[in-house]
């Protein structure tokens, strides 16, 4: 029995780790959850899995929390009450909780970071969720990883292919580490993206985007923000500094290939030249549940694939110019230090004003590549948390600034 515990509970992520916990009760125990504030949601929860300790991110919660659940325990008497604990301290105790062997980091931006890294000093291994973790907080992330000797697994879709991939091989226990070591026999690799909701647009008519045009993805639903960081390939980018981190492989060797159905979900090249990939329905549960198994895997009811229900599997290269983002991403990845931290963060603080229609779909790439631009003279190559803390935050008022003055003078 594998005991988890789960930060951002009443996340997407969250949620799909405790149905897969309730799938598998021989299998998993959940003992530590974190939230926000979804509080009817996270009293199912308390009385699904009985964890030892919750935490809620805003204290304040914690009296409406402590009374929905004392209703809970009056008509249930046999339930017993998790230990109730809020603020930065409670996400970080945690995250550290003694009886926990993994942590699913599911919490969303920079505020998933310091409960990361308390898992990742306890000694913790980890499912990983948080792309801040790896993209922003890499060079503070790896040395930490390197003292506690935590794994990292990925629990995203295309970074779970690669490391399915890699355990196969004679070196997958260098494969796994997560130490920003090269991993030995791996030449490339090849992240499939879907292309997003502009994949069948001619780059002229990017200028009609709307944002209900970039947040109607072709194949699945996803939430606003992911969706348009998959319209313009951003997303991708972001895997691609992840996995350089990851498995140690320099950028000229990582590289983004559309694949429109997406069913192989990444592929790795190695040193003899063959070439392995993940194949699956698209589906977030497989990648999860892989990371809370592993090594082991489980027998699942789940719908297997049918290649000949797909009919055909198409690729290509993506159009850089129509994507600019990418090379965004490239560049920062290059530069590191900090710069992959200002990149993440002014591109949450732009597809946020996009979203709210403050500005267009292409002024996006525009207002990401002014903040790293204006960076370069502070660039830290050696940063400690605080630091990254710091550039996230200025990233996303630079952003801000800029549409502002930009309302004013249009």
């Amino acid at each position: 029995m594998k005991a988890i515990s789960v930060l951002g509970s009443t996340g997407s992520i969250g949620t799909q780790t405790l149905d897969i916990a309730e799938e598998f009760p021989n299998h998993f125990k959940v003992v530590a959850l974190t939230a926000g504030r979804n509080l009817p949601l996270l009293v199912e929860q308390v009385q699904k899995h009985t964890p030892e300790v919750v935490a809620l991110a805003d204290e304040s919660l914690i009296p409406e929390l402590e009374e929905r659940l004392k209703t809970i325990k009056a008509k249930s008497p046999e339930i017993t009450l998790p230990v109730l604990i809020g603020g930065p301290d409670g996400l970080n105790t945690a995250a550290s909780w003694d009886t926990a062997d993994l942590v699913v980091t599911g919490i969303v931006g920079c505020a998933g970071l310091l409960p990361t890294l308390s898992a990742i000093k306890a000694g913790k291994d980890l499912a990983l969720a948080n792309k801040e973790t790896l993209i922003a907080a890499g060079p503070v992330v790896i040395p930490e990883l390197k003292r506690s000797g935590s794994q990292l697994l990925p629990a995203d879709s295309e970074h779970s292919a690669i490391f399915q991939c890699l355990q196969g091989t004679p070196w997958a226990e260098t494969a796994r580490l997560s130490t920003g070591e090269k991993t030995p026999g791996l030449r490339r690799i090849q992240l499939t993206a879907s292309g997003g909701a502009f994949r069948e647009w001619p780059r002229e008519d990017l200028i009609k985007a709307t944002v209900k045009d970039a947040t109607s993805h072709p194949n699945w639903s996803m939430g606003k923000k992911i969706t348009v960081d998959s319209a313009t390939l951003m997303n991708k980018g972001l895997e691609v500094i992840e996995a350089h981190y990851l498995f140690g492989i320099d950028f000229d060797h990582i590289e983004i290939v559309i694949h429109p159905q997406s069913i192989i979900h990444s592929m790795v090249e190695l040193s003899d030249s063959s070439v392995l990939a993940q194949l699956g329905w698209p589906d977030m549960r497989l990648p999860i549940l892989y990371c809370l198994s592993w090594p082991n895997r489980l027998e699942t009811p789940w719908k297997r694939l049918n290649l000949k229900e797909i009919g055909q599997l198409s690729f290509s290269e993506p159009d850089t110019k129509k994507y600019p983002c990418m090379e965004l991403a490239y560049s920062a990845g290059r530069t590191s230090g900090t710069m992959p931290a200002v990149l993440n963060a002014a591109n949450e603080e732009a597809v946020a004003q996009f979203l709210e229609n403050k500005i267009h779909f292409l002024d996006i790439p525009k207002l990401i590549d002014s903040a790293c631009e204006r960076h370069k003279a502070d660039l830290n190559t050696s940063p400690t948390l605080d630091e990254i803390v710091s550039v996230d935050n200025w990233a996303r008022h630079a952003v801000r600034e800029q549409v502002n003055k930009q309302a004013i003078t249009n």
